[in-house]
Order: C-alpha cells, then sequence, then structure tokens
C-alpha cells in the first residue's frame, strides 16, 4: 500500500504531500491540473520511469531540479524511495526502509556495473518491474470502458495485450528472423536453403544427365584422336628425315656461290699478280747494264774530283800572283825615276828592276789572267764530267736498288718471272666463271677451291632424289591434320572440362542435398515450435489462455461475490477467434447486454482485479484507474461511483485493495460514500492540492 507521496518542482508541482490508506482514493480536477502527474511521480520514483519525453522534462519550468518521494507499505514494514533529477540530467536515487525514527538505507543510485541498482531492489520487494505493473495496476484511459463494450474478438485482442499473449507475436517474428537468419547463414555456407532441395534435385537430375550423354561423345573423340595422332606422328617422321635435305640444298647453294665468289676472287689475285710481275720485269729491264757500269763510273768521279780539286789550287794560286802583282804595281807606279835618281834615296838609278817596272807588270797580269781563265775553263769541264758521271753513277745505284728491292741477282731469275706470267695468263683464260660454267674447272685453281668443291659434290650426292615441292606439300598436310587435332583437343578439353565441372556440381549438390535435408527437419523442427508454441492460436496460446481465462473468471467471481449484484459467477471461454464473457446468477445465465451499467461495471471491474491477481499483483495492493469514467454516460457513471463506494469496504478485508481514481468528474462522488477525496487545480504557483 502507498502510504504517501511527496512531490518538489516535480512537473507541475512546486510542494505536494499526499496522505493515504486503504480502499478508495480518488483525485478530481479539470484536466491539466496535475492529477496525471502522481502516476508519473509512483513510476518515477520506483522505477525511474515516466510517461514524459526526457527526465529534464520532470523538473517544473523555472526550477533547477526536482524531485519525487513516495512511502510504501508492505506487509507491515514500511519503506521510502527518493528520486532526484537536476537540469542538468544528473540523478541521485535512495531506497531505504523506515524502522521507528530510523532510516535503513537498502540501495542507491544506478551504478549497475558495480552491482549497484535501486531499481533492481525495488523490483524485488515489490515483485513486479516497471512494465507489470503498468498492466497488473495501472488502468490507462479507456481500458476499462474497453473491457465494457469490447466486442468478442476485441475482448480476446485487449486479454491478449494484458495477459501478455500479444508477446507471442513478438516471438512468432523473433522465430520467424531466425529462421531467415539460419537460412542466411546456410545459404552462405551451402550457397543454398532448404526451400531449394526440389529444385537441386532436378539440376542433380540434369547434371547426371549431361554427363551420361557426354562420356560416349568423349570417347568417340579420344578414339579419333588418337588415330590422327599416329597419322601426324608417322608424318612428322617423314619430315624429319627429309628435313635436313633443305639446309643441305641451301648449303649447296651456299658452297657454289662460295666456290665461284672464291674464284673471282683468286683470278683477281693472280691477275694482281701478273700485274706485279709485269711492273717488276718492266723495272729491271736494263738495271744489269747500268749497274755494272758503278765501279768504273766511281774511279772515274774520283779521278774528276782531283783534278778539279787540282785546277782551283793553281786558280787560287794564279789568283794570289795576281793580287801580288797589282801590290807591286801600285808600288811601281810610285817609282818612277826622275832624272835617273832614286824617288826613294834619291841615288842615281841607270835602269829599274823589272819587277818594280809598271808595263813589266801589266804585261805579267795579262799573262796570269790568261792563265786563269784557261784554268777556269779546265775547271768547268771536269765539273761537267763529274756530273755527268754522278748522274751515270745515280742511274747504277738506282738500278742495283731496284735489283735489290725486287731480290732479282741475275737476268736468269728475271727470265724465269717472265715465263710463270705467261703460264698463269693461260689458265685465266681457261678458267670459266659464269654462274653455269664448269665447277671442276674452277676448282683447278688452288686447294682450297678443291675442298669446296668436293663439299659441293658430297652435298649434291646427299640431297639426290629431293623434291622440295613435295616436302612442302607434306608439311601443309601436317598442320591441316594438327589443325584438325588441335580442335578435336579443344573438344575433348571442353567435354572434359564439362563433365568435371558436372561432377564437381553433383558433388557439391548431393552435399548440399545431403545436408538441406537435415536443415529441413530442423526447420521443420522451428516451424512446429513457432505454430504450436509461439502462435497466439497455437497449442501453447491456447492452454495458455485457457488458464488464464478460467483463473481470471475464478478471481472475477471472488471479486463480484463482495459486491452488491445478482452476478454470482463470471466465466471467459475461448471460441475460434473471440472469447465470450457469461454471467451467471443463482438460477440463469444472464445474457451480458441485459445486465445494469452498474453491473456491467462491476464485471468490468471485476474482471481488471481478475488480470491482476492473474499477473501476479504486486505486494502493494495497489489499482490506479485513470479517467476511468471517459465515454461512459451518466447512468454508468453513477454506477461506476456506486462500485467504487463497495470497493472501499472490500478494503477493510483480509486483503486490503489500495484504489487511486483519477477523474475530472467531481460531482459523481458528491452523495457517494468515498472519503478521501483530492481536489486538484492549476495555480501560478502550479498545482494545488485540496482534501475535500
Amino acid at each position: 500500500m502507498i502510504t504517501s507521496i511527496e512531490l518538489g518542482d516535480f512537473l507541475s508541482h512546486s510542494d505536494t504531500k499526499l496522505e493515504f490508506e486503504n480502499g478508495v482514493t480518488v483525485f478530481v480536477g479539470d484536466n491539466g491540473a496535475g492529477k496525471s502527474s502522481i502516476i508519473d511521480a509512483i513510476t518515477f520514483a520506483l522505477f525511474g520511469q515516466h510517461t514524459r519525453k526526457s527526465n529534464k522534462s520532470l523538473i517544473k519550468r523555472g526550477s533547477n531540479q526536482g524531485f519525487t518521494k513516495i512511502g510504501f507499505s508492505i506487509n507491515g514494514r514500511q519503506y521510502q524511495a527518493v528520486r532526484k533529477i537536476d537540469n542538468k540530467g544528473s540523478l541521485s536515487a535512495k531506497f531505504s526502509e523506515i524502522i521507528g525514527d530510523d532510516r535503513i538505507e537498502l540501495a542507491a543510485g544506478e551504478r549497475k556495473q558495480f552491482g549497484e541498482s535501486m531499481t533492481r531492489e525495488i523490483e524485488k520487494t515489490i515483485g513486479l518491474n516497471f512494465e507489470k505493473l503498468k498492466i497488473a495496476s495501472i488502468v490507462q484511459q479507456g481500458e476499462l470502458n474497453a473491457i465494457i463494450n469490447a466486442k468478442p474478438k476485441e475482448f480476446k485482442e485487449l486479454l491478449n495485450a494484458i495477459i501478455g499473449i500479444d508477446k507471442l507475436d513478438v516471438a512468432s517474428e523473433s522465430m520467424k528472423i531466425v529462421n531467415k537468419e539460419f537460412r542466411k547463414k546456410i545459404r552462405e555456407k551451402i550457397g543454398y536453403d532448404d526451400t531449394e532441395i526440389e529444385k537441386l534435385s532436378l539440376d542433380l537430375e540434369r547434371y547426371q544427365k549431361e554427363i551420361e550423354e557426354a562420356k560416349p561423345e568423349k570417347n568417340q573423340l579420344e578414339t579419333k584422336q588418337g588415330k590422327l595422332q599416329n597419322e601426324v606422328d608417322d608424318l612428322r617422321k617423314k619430315i624429319e628425315t627429309e628435313a635436313p635435305k633443305i639446309d643441305k640444298i641451301n648449303q649447296l647453294g651456299l658452297r657454289r656461290k662460295e666456290l665461284i665468289a672464291y674464284a673471282k676472287e683468286a683470278i683477281h689475285e693472280i691477275q694482281h699478280e701478273i700485274n706485279e710481275n709485269e711492273n717488276k720485269i718492266r723495272d729491271c729491264e736494263g738495271c744489269f747494264e747500268h749497274a755494272s757500269l758503278k765501279e768504273g763510273l766511281e774511279s772515274k768521279i774520283q779521278k774528276v774530283e782531283q783534278a778539279i780539286e787540282d785546277t782551283v789550287k793553281k786558280i787560287q794560286e794564279l789568283t794570289n800572283q795576281t793580287a801580288s802583282l797589282k801590290e807591286k804595281q801600285l808600288l811601281a807606279s810610285k817609282l818612277q825615276l826622275k832624272d835617273n835618281k832614286c824617288p826613294v834615296c834619291d841615288s842615281n838609278v841607270e835602269k829599274l828592276n823589272p819587277l818594280f817596272q809598271e808595263k813589266h807588270l801589266k804585261q805579267e797580269m795579262v799573262l796570269l789572267k790568261e792563265k786563269t781563265i784557261s784554268k777556269e775553263k779546265e775547271k768547268d769541264v771536269y765539273n761537267q764530267k763529274r756530273k755527268e758521271f754522278s748522274e751515270k753513277l745515280q742511274n747504277a745505284r738506282d738500278a742495283e736498288a731496284t735489283l735489290r728491292a725486287y731480290s732479282i741477282s741475275n737476268k736468269e731469275e728475271l727470265k724465269k718471272i717472265q715465263v710463270e706470267i705467261e703460264t698463269k695468263k693461260q689458265n685465266i683464260q681457261k678458267i670459266p666463271l659464269a654462274t653455269n660454267g664448269s665447277l671442276l674447272e674452277i676448282s683447278q685453281i688452288d686447294s682450297r677451291t678443291k675442298i669446296i668443291f668436293e663439299n659441293i659434290l658430297k652435298l649434291e650426292i646427299e640431297t639426290s632424289g629431293f623434291k622440295e615441292q613435295e616436302f612442302l606439300n607434306l608439311k601443309k598436310l601436317v598442320n591441316e591434320k594438327q589443325m584438325s587435332l588441335s580442335q578435336i583437343d579443344q573438344q575433348i578439353g571442353a567435354i572434359s572440362e564439362k563433365i568435371s565441372k558436372g561432377e564437381e556440381q553433383i558433388n557439391v549438390i548431393q552435399y548440399a542435398i545431403s545436408e538441406l535435408k537435415i536443415v529441413k527437419e530442423y526447420v521443420k523442427g522451428l516451424d512446429e515450435i513457432q505454430i504450436n508454441i509461439f502462435s497466439r492460436d497455437g497449442p501453447v496460446a491456447t492452454s495458455l489462455r485457457s488458464w488464464a481465462l478460467n483463473t481470471i473468471s475464478v478471481k472475477a467471481s471472488e471479486y463480484l461475490s463482495l459486491l452488491n449484484t445478482k452476478i454470482q459467477r463470471i466465466l471467459l471461454s475461448e471460441k475460434t477467434r473471440d472469447v465470450s464473457i457469461t454471467c451467471y446468477s443463482k438460477n440463469e445465465v444472464l445474457e451480458l447486454e441485459s445486465l445494469s451499467g452498474g453491473e456491467k461495471v462491476s464485471v468490468a471491474l471485476a474482471l481488471r482485479l481478475g488480470m491482476a491477481s492473474l499477473l501476479g499483483a504486486s505486494n502493494l495492493n495497489l489499482m490506479i484507474l485513470d479517467e476511468p469514467t471517459t465515454h461512459l454516460d451518466a447512468e454508468r457513471k453513477k454506477s461506476l461511483v456506486g462500485v467504487l463506494s463497495q470497493l472501499s469496504n472490500i478494503s477493510n478485508s483480509e486483503s486490503p485493495m489500495q484504489f487511486l481514481i483519477i477523474t475530472h468528474d467531481a460531482e459523481i462522488f458528491d452523495d457517494s460514500t468515498v472519503e478521501r477525496i483530492y481536489k486538484f487545480e492549476s495555480s501560478e504557483q502550479g498545482s494545488k492540492v485540496t482534501a475535500l
């Protein structure tokens, strides 16, 4: 039972304190006066949960923080839960047990990672969590009216939602997702899922048929391939035998060209040698005659040079005598006798020495000059002779050098060279240099031409009978057969690959089918679980609903027996698609439509209490009805008040219930026996609560 509620700057309440007892407590007031805030205060204090958008929206506008405090009792023990929140979003919470004047802290905060959770401790104490409390103890606006007015099918859906059978839909969808994910993983692993077993079986038959048809075709191609391969091998052997002859024919042509080329080169060299020898003979012609005069000419030159030397000396002597006479002539010109006296000593001289006579000296000089001229002419003659002899000597020396250069020592050697020249000229004239000429004659040039000619003869023998066109036709035939063989190879390869891939696919498919059969059985089991356990119309749900309906019926009948109605018992029973409500008096069955407004409200409340009991009503023994008069007509509103008055009396029983009624219809309680009524009003300071 809730004993007190305190709100501080919480939603529209600045400072509200409420006290509670067993029985019925009514909150009346206009919409927006803060009545429903009490529900948020209770759930926030206990579980930190509420119906607002965010925690900060719980703080009263203009305030920095807010709190809610709730006192409640369970089995005679007193408890208190407090939660605070500030405008930064920070939360604090404390859960305590009150013993006398002491408060013993049981839990604080929500640091679940450290094992600290006030909410968990309260759930253990109350016996319900937030979600179950909402279903068991809080009848939201319109729910009570829905129980009264719902059609059988709608009532079944409402019942499913209240007792939680609708959660089976969630579980069923989860099972579908599990099934889908399982199939997805199977597909990722195997490449297929269990829905494709039939398709895989058809594919398996198709691959087996293809392989069965492909194997004979492959055998035929392999037989044809073997036969054709043997033909190709035989032809290749012939080609291998004949192929070297192609090279030898090419070599034969090269050797012939080589022989002719070498012959031309050899002839050219012989011609060059003939020319050189002819030049040698021409250069040496007359050299022996000139060379034989060398020694005589050297002797003559020696004598001429001696004569020249003597002549030069004589000319020098004459030149010296002439110079002396010139001096004497100069002196004689100065020694002229005057009066037969000496011009030097002035002695008497009858006659001068001819050496001092100018006339005599002149005569002597003329003679000397004639002698000098004669000697000069003699010298010129000797010089001319020396030049002549020197030229002849040089010719002799040149002739000797030419003979030495050509290594010719006698005339017989020159004659021998002349004979060789004539012989080689005759040989050259005999050699045919045309390509169709006689190679035999060409081979007679020298030893090398003989070797080349012998190679030519050998190659002609080795290539005898070879026909190049036949050889080319043979190669062409081999190529054609090889192409056919390649095509067969490709066909065999394609068929082999087809067979290999087919066998591989068969293995894959057989493995997949084997695995998927197991998967299919497993999925079948999952489907059966989904249908039988999680389907809302399956055996489990039907059994659960049957048990729930029976339990609710029993509990609802117990509550109805306490109310002042003619209804003694109520029975909920399930049909195919709906749930029917049957009421019984002592002697007859009462149709729901025949009940009065008060009786219908009693039935609705009894059913709701029965449902709460089914869910394991919390240790609080609390039920909150939010705007239960919504959509009720005046008669039913009065009936509801009557029922609530009776519930106040029920609260004094051994298992007292506490009811909190939230309504804006204050006037309906004017003549009721309900004594605890709080009036909620809006003011500038916030919600104002007054006990009536």
